[in-house]
């Protein structure tokens, strides 16, 4: 998904992690240039970065969100936070950033492919969860998961950086009536980190004596 960034001098840090949430950042000058580069199917939404000088960015932020087109996200240093100005973007995240929040923030914002609403969609990194269909994709390749597996990774995915106790798990997804004991949790985070393959098993933490925390 192609996402318009501004200014195209935007921080290496922001591009990086737009990269690796699955999005192809192009730089664009202002909100003309977002017309005339606009890719066949459209953006997914524009990222404006506030530089030394906010009211040039927030300026860029409004005719974009004026036109009504493109779902506008701003990143602002907390010495911005004054200039900021509702109705001129759609979200915002202060930096320095982080990479999973960008990939939420900006997943919750942008438009799927083939007409699937940003509400329909979760994106971790190159995860991407489809809530309509109940697919799960890792750089754009399909991923075969049971549904409690899925619902699982759902969970976590929607719950970065806390740690979950195998019994809040436990009630949280497969649910209060259910009576299997906490070793159904190890069995399904085991299944989940093999499927997810050796380089992002990772993502799913063991907390000692505690339960497991994602992201």
């Amino acid at each position: 998904m192609f996402v318009a960034i501004y200014p195209p001098s935007a921080s290496a840090s922001l591009v990086e992690a737009l990269v690796t949430a699955g999005y192809r950042p192009v730089p664009v000058d202002d909100a003309a240039a977002l017309v005339e580069a606009e890719p066949p199917d459209g953006w997914g939404l524009m990222v404006v970065e506030l530089a030394d000088d906010p009211a040039i960015g927030l300026a860029v932020a409004r005719r974009v969100k004026d036109a009504g087109t493109t779902p506008v996200l701003v990143v602002a240093g907390r010495r911005h936070i004054s200039a900021l100005t509702d109705g001129v973007f759609d979200d915002f995240l202060l930096s320095p950033i982080d990479p999973a929040e960008v990939a939420m923030r900006a997943g919750r914002l942008a438009t799927a492919p083939g007409g699937v609403s940003a509400d329909e969609v979760i994106v971790f990194k190159d995860l991407s969860l489809n809530l309509a269909t109940y697919q799960a994709t890792i750089g754009h390749h399909p991923v075969d998961l049971t549904y409690m597996e899925y619902e699982l990774l759902r969970f976590f995915a929607t719950n970065l950086g806390r740690v979950w106790s195998r019994e809040q798990l436990l009630s949280r997804v497969w649910g209060y009536d259910y009576f299997g004991g906490a070793r159904t949790v190890d069995v399904h985070v085991r299944r989940l980190r093999a499927k997810l393959g050796e380089e992002r098993a990772s993502w799913i933490t063991t907390v000692r004596s505690v339960g497991y925390r994602f992201g």
